[in-house]
């Protein structure tokens, strides 16, 4: 049943197109303007010219005026550089490029964040 339900509001979704169709081909406005672009079109033709060179002639500001689009980044993260702490208590030495490194956490959690992070050199 459901394919002539279908059928049916297709048949009447036509029959409501062709209606307002109808009435849109009998306003003026629209004949104005289906006129103006034949003639249009048939002086684009007779000079060989296209709507892109129609458009430059009467805005040349056209393109100018468009914003460009911008460029997409691929979504790679910048590279994280090497941090080398140098404990000045003991001499030992870690390298490390994040701060999840076990060393690292028991200093900082010893001698405070503040003081470990005076310890970093930055090799690159």
């Amino acid at each position: 049943m459901s394919l002539i339900n279908d059928y049916r509001a297709t048949e009447e979704a036509i029959k409501e197109l062709q209606a307002r169709l109808k009435s849109m081909s009998q306003d003026d406005k629209l004949q104005k303007e289906l006129e103006f672009e034949g003639k249009l079109r048939t002086l684009m033709g007779e000079y060989q010219k296209s709507l892109r060179d129609i458009i430059a002639m009467l805005d040349p500001d056209a393109k100018a005026s468009k914003a460009p689009r911008a460029v997409k980044t691929t979504g790679t993260k910048r590279a994280r550089k090497v941090k080398q702490y140098k404990n000045p208590h003991n001499g030992e030495v870690i390298e490390t490029k994040g701060g999840n490194h076990k060393t690292l956490k028991e200093w900082k959690a010893k001698w405070g964040s503040d003081v470990v992070e005076s310890w970093v050199t930055l090799l690159g």
